[in-house]
């Protein structure tokens, strides 16, 4: 889901609109980009505290949309 609001909106990662808990630990795992993502397993970003089931959904569906997938 695109994100609204401005760019340096705290719940806005990568154009995604995630809650904070979510944004801090992708960041925090050095994951800045959707293609970063492709270096971790769904299972591992799973297991970061901060993303629950609703920032994975929201992940899983912009991976896919850019044609892109998890690490295996």
């Amino acid at each position: 889901m695109p994100a609204a609001g401005r760019p340096d909106d705290p719940k806005v990662w990568n154009g995604l609109r995630v809650m904070s808990p979510a944004k801090r630990a992708l960041l925090g795992a050095g994951i800045e980009t959707l293609e970063d993502l492709t270096g971790w397993t769904r299972a591992d970003l799973a297991a970061l505290h901060g993303v629950g089931p609703s920032a994975l959904r929201l992940l899983d569906d912009a991976l896919a949309a850019g044609g892109l997938t998890y690490c295996t």
